[in-house]
């Protein structure tokens, strides 16, 4: 089996209920669309100390078209959904919790071959880590808080783009012999959880040829609750 998270922004100017109810519509999908779909799979609540929970039966289970059941299965009130390589099973209620989303570092390479070997380190190294995630493996695309295209969301980092430190010129924030700033997102169940991991990255990476630097995104403090500052991950580098 695989434990996976799940994750949606808070949106403070809207009722809890309100968000939760566009998360449930969004996460409704995926497991409809990407699991439910796959021959012999099930899906079983894992959330410790959830803040709420959702009833499954209302955007997921009703996929039987009202042939499905609910059984008690496994220690579990469980939702049989009727399907052509029976049968899909889901846990009818599923926990929520809050969490901290976008934790980070960036690792400045020389060499290609540095991104790779060294992203595939820290993944393996914050994969041991209980509670996080990392959404998007080795991201090559990290973004800035402001933008001249609100509409189309997040945009390029342009001060840390190599390919542009000719034309920025003292703008440009990409330091000498740097050809490559890959960065790794974390979101953890708890801001300890981020903070080990992010640890547990940053030391997997450091031992990697080619890998010159390590900093992370601060966005001016404007983006988020949290702040991690690296001096005080008490690294070992």
């Amino acid at each position: 089996g695989a434990i996976l998270q799940f994750w949606a922004a808070l949106d403070k100017n809207k009722p809890l209920n309100e968000v939760i109810d566009k998360f449930y519509r969004e996460f409704s999908y995926r497991i409809r669309q990407d699991i439910l779909v796959k021959p012999f799979t099930a899906v079983f609540d894992f959330c410790n100390d959830p803040i709420g929970k959702v009833d499954a039966m209302e955007r997921i289970g009703h996929c039987g078209d009202g042939y499905e059941w609910t059984e008690w299965l496994y220690g579990r009130e469980m939702i049989i959904i009727p399907i052509m390589v029976p049968d899909f099973k889901i846990e009818r209620y599923l926990g929520y919790g809050r969490g901290v989303i976008g934790g980070n570092f960036w690792y400045m390479c020389e060499t290609k071959e540095a991104v790779i070997e060294a992203g595939k380190e820290a993944l393996k190294a914050i994969g041991k880590i209980e509670g996080v995630i990392t959404p998007f493996d080795i991201c090559s695309a990290g973004s800035k808080a402001e933008t001249k295209f609100p509409h189309i969301g997040p945009t390029t980092n342009h001060p840390y783009c190599p390919s542009l430190k000719d034309r920025l010129g003292e703008e440009s924030k990409v330091p000498v012999g740097v050809n490559y700033i890959p960065e790794i997102v974390i979101n953890g169940v708890t801001l300890k959880a981020v903070k080990e991991a992010m640890k547990a990255g940053i030391e997997a990476v450091s031992k990697v040829d080619g890998v010159v630097r390590v900093s992370a995104g601060n966005y001016g403090g404007k983006l988020g609750d949290y702040k991690i500052f690296l001096r005080e991950l008490s690294l070992e580098v």
